[in-house]
């Protein structure tokens, strides 16, 4: 049976939960779309956070690997076209490490486009009766250095493995103590990342469907 490698990261910031993880542990053995899921954590922290990724790759030789992060005050899932080779924190990570302008490889390649069937994710998960959407930026956290490693590491096993990453908005206990901000039941962020797993194991060839931006 295929395996299906899917990451969620701890709580940072100030939260007590993170969606990310909360939504991936529930597939944690599931099988979906005919390969077994493997859910695992990883630590909020630059650096630290590949090591975790890389490990449990090379443990695990998975098909396909989804990494998902939370994305507070988005209001949909958010599946990422690009990776960019910069590490720019906003806000110090859980060991108080603050990278600014600093490569997330050295020499690599400015940015990775997910190997994912983007917009048939996007179209698969509306048609479940969820919101989602592409989205241009992963930002320049901890979510895009994984999102960048991934793909990175990918590259050089020769690109067989599909990758890419998810954001999804805050859980509504989260929202709850921040007024007008959106949420999503964890129960529709599990639905979605099953729709997404299906679809990205059934797809080839992308959908060619209008998802840019103007800005």
């Amino acid at each position: 049976m295929k395996t299906v490698l899917i990451t969620g990261f701890e709580p940072f910031g100030g939260e007590q939960v993170n969606p990310s993880w909360e939504a991936v542990r529930q597939l944690h053995g599931h099988s979906v779309g005919g390969a077994k899921v493997v859910a695992r954590q990883l630590p909020c922290v630059f650096g630290d956070a590949l090591t975790a990724l890389y490990a449990a790759i090379d443990e695990l030789d998975p098909q396909l690997v989804i990494a998902v992060g939370q994305a507070g005050g988005r209001a949909d899932i958010s599946i990422e076209r690009i990776g960019i080779n910069v590490d720019d924190a906003r806000i110090a990570d859980n060991q108080g490490h603050q990278p600014i302008d600093q490569p997330i490889v050295v020499a690599g390649p400015a940015a990775y486009f997910s190997t994912l069937p983007i917009k048939a994710l996007v179209e698969g998960i509306r048609e479940a009766g969820i919101p989602a959407s592409v989205s241009q930026t992963a930002g320049t956290y901890v979510c895009n250095h994984v999102m960048y490693g991934l793909l990175h590491r990918l590259a050089q096993q020769g690109g067989e493995v599909r990758g890419g990453f998810i954001h999804i908005p805050y859980l509504p206990e989260q929202a709850a103590k921040l007024p007008g901000v959106p949420s999503m039941s964890c129960a529709a962020v599990v639905l979605a990342l099953e729709m997404a797993i299906t679809i990205a194991l059934r797809t080839q060839q992308d959908l060619r469907l209008v998802g840019g931006a103007t800005h």
